[in-house]
């Protein structure tokens, strides 16, 4: 006993017997009262913050493409809605690399009606009244026929020259063609530049390239936009299917836990050894097929996600991570087998916990619900700051003398449209209101997952915690719960959620500086970096892991955050054992049954939307990236699968706390029964009888005669 008693000095006095406790406590009072001012006070900021962006900021920025005075290209009500084109002037300049670091060209950029369809110059066209007047679409306002060439190069009114071109992203770019290994534009390998001097077609590539760096991503997004539109309503037919197939699974847990804990296992592995055999055959399709063989490295990054599944070695890859992930469920099954028994008892605990309040596998739409505002708001806020910018104008100086005929020399200065930037006083506060968005987005989400975990967690401590089930619960656990952890709680729910968003934002400020250092050589810096990533994300994990046990206990009791996760953290300590048997293993069938689900509704997503099987063949939306719907299907069907299986996940581990607490207040006996049901009574003794440390408490908790408060601090274990 001296040994129990410095055992339980290291991890916490463990709980005495109260007569008067029934369940989780209706006479409490406010807790943590000063963080919850304090998200009050930040939620009222926050409020101020999206406000004043919403007046600052523009999103057409994002949207129309912007002319060198800053004016939007095709804006509707504007002098420029019908002309919705932007028009570089010498799109050769784009070739600087002062493109990629301001995201603008230096050259004079207009809007226009069409794009140029044949090649031009400045002195040709001026000497031909008719291709002066098609010409003058593409140059500024002001230019007249009596205005000498020279004088509109000097005063840069018009480009020196016009290259066919067409439209891509709202942009006027040079129509490149290849005839051979050559280079051409408007089916010409060369062309005059406006100056006097033959220019290669292959010049223009650069220029075409660093111009198209900022705007490619747009179109690729345009491109997965234009694939929604098509294939939205087969999206949410997959979603739908993959919330049936959820529900059923769930209700089929409900009465047969143990069949299904089985058949889902089976499952998992059949669907895995389905995903090798398929990476396999594609893998030999591809053998001799021409440039099957490149490797991921050679082919760089390409916009198009479906050139990959061209080559051999992605099928590879595809097929040592699922082989991999296979084996590894296998070993943990062998190694888990005599523990999973023991979890499926607890999972059909779990099943008439959720029973017995069926509305608790509904409430996690009013969590989706909430998170989607908080994301809503944050995203929409986040575009608002990001386009409150002011445009910035800077002087560029262009000295041409190319002229040759009659060896002019003209200096243009320009003064044009850079970037958004802006220096009042709003501007250089614009950092730092991005980051108080992105750490307020991170605290309110915490928040609402927990409030989630306690209305839960209260919920299912009622149902435990009645002697006689359901006579003793609440009417509405749910909504009971839920009133209690709004009224009383909302201090320690900011309290737990703030911990956890300052790690966060700390993460991601260690991933910024992590791309910023991609290109340094310091390696102790970046050794440093990747110690302090790991020490944060396990961190994270366990501060995620004591605040989901410290509003379980809250839930519980009504104390402070501190003391709840005091409480709960020696609990945890005090029954190390079973937490590792019980609790962690059946987490692990858990993921089992979200893996199944989201495997099924993947596999049926790839073969319906990739067109494989001729029976969809002709149903199937024709779309530029297949895998757009196929992963939004299952990271849909993930999302739907987690937001039930969480449902007993949370059910699980408050009924693991409480019944941890109720080994050490009751003894069993006919003064101080235990509120486990009889298959959680089996548990505990099957679990005994695995563990040779507990044998000599199982043979003293039979003993009549021994000593209460023994019997008490033994079965605590």
């Amino acid at each position: 006993m001296a040994e129990d008693g410095e055992y339980y000095g290291k991890h916490g006095e463990p709980r005495k017997y109260d007569p008067t406790f029934k369940g989780p406590i209706q006479n409490r009072g406010c807790t943590d009262i000063v963080c919850c001012i304090l998200f009050v006070l930040a939620l009222l900021g926050y409020i101020a913050v999206g406000i004043l962006a919403w007046s600052q900021g523009d999103p057409r920025k994002v949207i129309y493409p912007t002319d060198s005075r800053g004016q939007f290209c095709g804006q509707a009500g504007t002098e420029l809605e019908k002309k919705p084109l932007l028009f570089y002037f010498n799109i050769m300049k784009c070739a600087s690399p002062m493109v990629l670091l301001e995201f603008q060209c230096p050259t004079t950029q207009m809007c226009v009606e069409k794009c140029p369809e044949k090649f031009m110059t400045l002195l040709k066209a001026y000497t031909n009244k008719n291709d002066f007047e098609y010409y003058k679409k593409f140059c500024k306002e002001g230019v007249t026929n009596t205005m000498g060439a020279p004088e509109i190069l000097r005063l840069g009114l018009c480009p020196a020259m016009l290259t066919p071109s067409k439209p891509f992203t709202r942009r006027c770019f040079p129509a490149l063609g290849q005839k051979g290994k050559v280079i051409t534009v408007g089916n010409i390998s060369s062309f005059d530049d406006g100056y006097g001097n033959m220019r290669d077609a292959k010049d223009l590539v650069d220029g075409v390239k660093n111009a198209t760096v900022v705007i490619e991503a747009r179109q690729v997004v345009m491109k997965i936009f234009e694939d929604y539109t098509q294939s939205w309503y087969w999206i949410l037919i997959g979603l739908v299917i993959a919330m049936v197939t959820s529900l059923l699974f769930i209700i089929l847990l409900r009465y047969l836990a143990g069949i299904m804990v089985w058949v889902m296992i089976v499952l998992v592995i059949l669907v895995i050894g389905y995903g090798i055999f398929h990476c396999y055959m594609e893998y030999a399709a591809l053998k001799g097929e021409p440039g099957a063989n490149v490797t991921i490295q050679q082919l760089g990054f390409q916009t198009d996600l479906s050139v990959y599944l061209q080559i051999r070695q992605t099928w590879l890859a595809f097929m040592i991570i699922l082989a991999i992930v296979d084996v590894v469920i296998i070993l943990l099954l062998i190694f888990l087998r005599k523990r999973i028994l023991i979890a499926v008892a607890l999972i059909k605990e779990a099943s008439r916990a959720i029973g017995h309040v069926m509305c608790s596998l509904f409430f996690p739409l009013f969590t989706f619900v909430l998170l989607a505002i908080v994301i809503a708001y944050w995203a929409v806020t986040a575009v608002f700051l990001s386009t409150s910018n002011e445009p910035v104008y800077k002087v560029f100086n262009e000295t041409l003398c190319e002229h040759s005929r009659n060896s002019l020399c003209i200096t243009c200065i320009h003064c044009l449209f850079a970037f958004y930037g802006g220096e009042t006083v709003y501007h250089k506060y614009l950092i730092g209101l991005q980051f108080y968005n992105v750490f307020l987005f991170f605290w309110c989400a915490n928040f609402v997952i927990g409030l989630g975990q306690m209305t839960l967690a209260g919920a299912f401590a009622s149902y435990y915690w009645a002697f006689v089930k359901p006579d003793d619960m609440p009417a509405f656990p749910v909504f009971s719960s839920l009133g209690r952890s709004l009224r009383y709680h909302t201090g320690s729910l900011a309290f737990g959620s703030l911990i956890l968003s300052i790690i966060q934002i700390i993460r991601v400020l260690l991933e910024y500086l992590d791309h910023k250092l991609k290109g340094a050589k310091n390696k102790f810096a970046k050794f440093l970096l990747c110690c302090l990533k790991c020490c944060f994300w396990c961190l994270e994990k366990f501060i995620k892991f004591l605040n989901r046990n410290a509003y379980i206990m809250v839930a519980i009791y009504g104390k402070n955050f501190c003391t709840s996760a005091r409480d709960a953290f020696f609990l945890l300590m005090r029954n190390m054992i079973r937490v590792a048997v019980l609790d962690k293993v059946t987490d692990f069938l858990l993921f089992l049954g979200k893996l199944l689900i989201v495997g099924l509704v993947g596999v049926f997503a790839f073969f319906f939307f990739s067109g494989r099987v001729k029976a969809f063949e002709n149903t199937a939306p024709h779309l530029h990236y297949y895998w757009v719907p196929i992963l939004t299907v299952v990271i849909g069907s993930y999302l739907i699968a987690h937001g039930f299986f969480s449902v007993y996940a949370m059910c699980v581990d408050t009924l693991f706390l409480c019944f941890c607490e109720d080994l050490e207040r009751n003894d069993g006996s006919a003064s101080r029964p235990y509120y486990m049901s009889s298959s959680l009574h089996e548990i505990l003794w099957k679990n005994k009888a695995e563990d040779p440390a507990s044998a000599t408490l199982q043979q003293d908790d039979e003993d009549p005669q021994m000593n209460q408060h023994e019997t008490k601090e033994e079965d605590a274990c």
